[in-house]
């Protein structure tokens, strides 16, 4: 892209003034039709040290008001955000709807780095696809992005650095990076080119400015915005098309199919291998950590099944520093404005660390499908869009395990009861239990299909039979002791 491009010719002076007049009363008067559509802008500038990137949001971000707008520098990442997946300090910066975030870099110069770093070729496709998926899911959501690179050349980069050198209050601006881009620009522009040609998608194409003045720098940037937020204006009502699963999956039987029944164990018996098997998984839990083995352990299944008594016995076999357990709930406000992942990216554990989580993502495809909280377009590809994440999880290391607690429709109302009579078990019991009880049959019709859809080979469902729940709980442990031996092999 940056190889064949060439510099638009800039307007004369009075030319220049009119456009930027009416591309910048253009932008102000956007605002309440962004608010008012809830369309969520993410703004993205990469480019050439000193090129201007950071003085072009300054004067771009003056014609919108400061409630609607958050500006991110993205410098190198910290150390806790190494920890983390790739993508996890990104997805942290997007925008609630209605509102705009100006990144100043990003994903491209970081894996541009990476690549001058010796970025092996493999690590880089698996990059650019993460990256490519990061977007798209941005974009099928809803969301509008834009990608401007700042181009110079050489020569000019080099005057600019001189001249912010020349002063201690500007010479921070330059850091050794900078320095090194131009002395080794024509290595600098064949990545960047390069990334640039990967990652140039319809939906987020990139935009090359030409920025060797600044106020036509502006001008290409204002109206490039303009337009785009004019069409995702127009484009809002719009449902973003279903892609195929290209993961392979693991075949699980209906729910119903499911024996139940004989699936018990004795109190003795219970007792004896509870207490063998928490000890192994403390043992364990001290190697993840050593080998810096990030786990995220899923529970999802019918409401009074037995979750918390069986994450509890998981638990309490762990370090306390060493874990943290998410109990979901409705999303709130500002969870719900952004893209319905964003709270689950956000609560990711660090590498040797475990994240238990008491309901999850899978919400998408149950309860907002069948109360009405999506459209169904975001629930039909909302299985692909797990799929990935889980797929980008599973790239960084993580070991995903993901339950399913199982029991029948009678165990359910025995302990819908037993809770309702009991005066220290009532807080467990809502008239939302109840009125979920009443859709079992299409709940069964959504869990049949997520499992069958979303138990993939790297993040398999188990499902854990909970009619006895010391059995439930002693399978569970077997399980992730399983897994986890098998990721320190």
């Amino acid at each position: 892209m940056l190889k064949n491009w060439e510099p638009p010719e800039i307007p004369e002076k009075e030319e220049l003034k009119q456009r930027l007049d009416a591309a910048s009363s253009k932008l102000y008067k956007m605002q309440m039709q962004i608010k008012e559509c809830k369309l969520p802008v993410l703004v993205l500038f990469e480019g050439w040290g000193a090129s201007g990137k950071g003085s072009t949001i300054g004067r771009v971000i003056k014609n919108i008001d400061p409630r609607f707008f958050k500006v991110a520098t993205m410098s190198s990442p910290s150390k806790d955000e190494l920890r983390r997946p790739f993508l996890y300090r990104y997805f942290k910066q997007i925008p609630e709807e209605g509102k705009f975030t100006f990144l100043d870099s990003g994903w491209m110069e970081q894996t541009c780095k990476d690549c001058l770093d010796g970025l092996d070729e493999d690590a880089y496709s698996k990059r650019i696809e993460s990256i490519k998926r990061f977007e798209r899911q941005l974009t099928d959501n809803g969301y509008l992005v834009l990608k401007f690179f700042m181009h110079i050349e050489k020569d000019e980069q080099k005057s600019r650095m001189n001249t912010l050198l020349q002063s201690p209050d500007t010479s921070w601006r330059i850091s050794d990076f900078d320095a090194w881009q131009n002395k080794h620009y024509k290595k600098c522009r064949k990545i960047f080119d390069y990334y640039m040609t990967d990652t140039n998608l319809s939906t987020s194409p990139w935009y090359i400015v030409d920025a060797t003045d600044r106020k036509w720098a502006e001008l290409q940037v204002m109206e490039t915005m303009v337009s785009n937020i004019e069409v995702a204006l127009q484009n809002s009502a719009h449902s973003a098309p279903l892609l195929q699963n290209v993961f392979p999956l693991t075949k699980l039987p209906r729910l119903s199919e499911i024996e139940l029944k004989n699936k018990t164990i004795e109190d003795e018996d219970y007792k004896k291998e509870l207490k063998n098997l928490q000890k192994k998984l403390r043992e364990l839990h001290n190697r993840i950590y050593r080998k810096r083995i990030p786990v995220i352990i899923t529970y999802e299944g019918w409401d009074a099944a037995g979750k918390g008594g069986n994450i509890k016995r998981i638990t309490e076999a762990l370090d306390p520093r060493g874990f943290e357990v998410h109990p979901v709930a409705s999303p709130e406000p500002h969870e719900k404005s952004r893209h319905y992942l964003w709270r689950f990216w956000t609560r990711l554990p660090k590498d040797g660390h475990i994240a238990i989580f008491d309901r999850t993502w899978y919400g998408r495809v149950m309860v907002e499908r069948l109360e009405g909280f999506c459209r169904e377009n975001d629930w039909k590809r909302a299985y692909n869009e797990i799929n990935e994440f889980e797929k980008e999880l599973s790239d960084w290391g993580a070991v995903i395990i993901k339950f399913w607690v199982q029991i029948d429709k009678d165990t359910q109302l025995a302990r819908f009861t037993d809770r309702q009579n009991n005066p220290e078990k009532q807080w467990k019991i809502t008239d939302e239990d109840w009125r979920n009880r009443e859709k079992w049959d299409a709940y069964e019709v959504a869990v049949n299909e997520m499992l069958a859809k979303t138990s993939t080979v790297y993040a398999p469902w188990h499902v854990l039979e909970s009619v006895d729940k010391k059995y439930a709980r002693i399978k569970a442990l077997k399980i992730v002791i399983k897994e986890l031996e098998k990721a320190l092999k």
